[in-house]
């Protein structure tokens, strides 16, 4: 299926460049190489819960701004971590009469209606990320993620190899269903002791201090789990000040994490590829309002991890990751 759309992609590199959002210039595109598509024009909304400083969303948006460059897509992005006010931004692009939308749901329910009035409106929607267990509950035509359960058992077996022994899985946003999954999974495989930590997301010195506050407290935690590169990073911190010999692992990648990687600071990272998210949710729905295709045909999701990120191989994925794209 990834192979089919990724032949599908490359067919349409020809031409001029779209201006997707305004970030690129058609100058600046056709200077990188990348073609524009001859159909008609669309205008597709990409909406997400993403929180100010939240870095993994800049590399969802690339990977939608490509695929929007490459297929004469306008693209509109916006997002809030508040689900209320993420239900009024998909209405917003109900009202601009866009021709598709592109969802995160870390709170289906939450968007349930708004999703609805899209549907009804005659506007294809597509899920990415959070929503693995509720996208065909909200008529999302497909999702694009990896399941969060399955990665957190794959992080809790890691753990088992390392020899863990007890752990702490910090969650930075109380509510998002995804997150609490990537803990669960940790907790159902790994045979050492674990606790959720809670924090809150959007204030980054409160992390740090919650985070070396718990291991000043508990000087046997072994691990520190964050379920995001930000968080990661301001764990390393936390366990030096600590005086700490906890190792950090960590969800999701950026170029300032791969670095940690190759520097030591953190162990491993588990990608979902968030660039491949974001493209393939833009180039499914142009390829629905160009042709009536979608992946999976509405019954199974498309998988984009997860996958480990390592010293084994760091040096590979370092190079993506210092472009913006992983």
């Amino acid at each position: 299926m990834l192979a089919a759309l990724g032949a599908a992609g490359a067919l349409l590199l020809a031409g001029c460049s779209s201006d997707s959002g305004g970030r690129e210039s058609e100058e600046e595109a056709g200077e990188a190489g990348v073609g524009e598509s001859g159909t008609e024009r669309l205008t597709i909304a990409l909406v997400t819960h993403q929180a100010p400083g939240d870095t993994f969303w800049d590399i969802v948006r690339e990977g939608a701004e490509m695929a929007a460059r490459k297929s004469n897509v306008e693209l509109i992005y916006s997002a809030d971590p508040e689900v209320a006010r993420q239900a009024t931004l998909i209405q917003n692009a109900i009202d601009q009469d866009v021709d598709g939308i592109a969802v995160s749901l870390a709170n289906p329910e939450g968007l349930r209606d708004a999703l609805a009035a899209a549907t009804d409106a005659g506007i294809p929607v597509v899920s990415l990320n959070s929503g693995l267990d509720s996208w065909q509950d909200v008529g999302a035509l497909a999702h694009f993620g990896q399941d969060e359960s399955v990665a957190g058992e794959a992080l809790g077996e890691r753990l088992n190899e390392d020899g863990a022994e007890r752990a702490v899985c910090v969650i930075h946003e109380q509510g998002n269903i995804g997150l609490e999954q990537r803990c669960e999974g940790v907790a159902e495989t790994f045979e050492g002791e674990i606790e959720n930590l809670y924090v809150e997301g959007t204030d980054m010195p409160g992390v740090k201090a919650t985070i070396e506050a718990k291991l000043r407290q508990d000087e046997a935690v072994d691990h520190v789990i964050a379920l995001g590169a930000p968080f990661a990073l301001t764990a390393v911190t936390s366990v030096a000040d600590a005086g700490s010999e906890a190792e950090v692992a960590t969800f999701d990648l950026n170029s300032e994490l791969a670095q940690s990687i190759q520097d030591g600071d953190i162990a491993f990272a588990v990608d979902q590829q968030p660039y491949l998210q974001g493209y393939m949710a833009v180039d499914t729905l142009w390829a629905y309002n160009t042709n009536g295709n979608f992946p999976g045909g509405g019954q199974e999701p498309v998988l984009t991890g997860p996958a480990f990120v390592d010293e084994s191989n760091i040096e590979e994925v370092a190079a993506f990751a210092a472009n913006g794209t992983r």
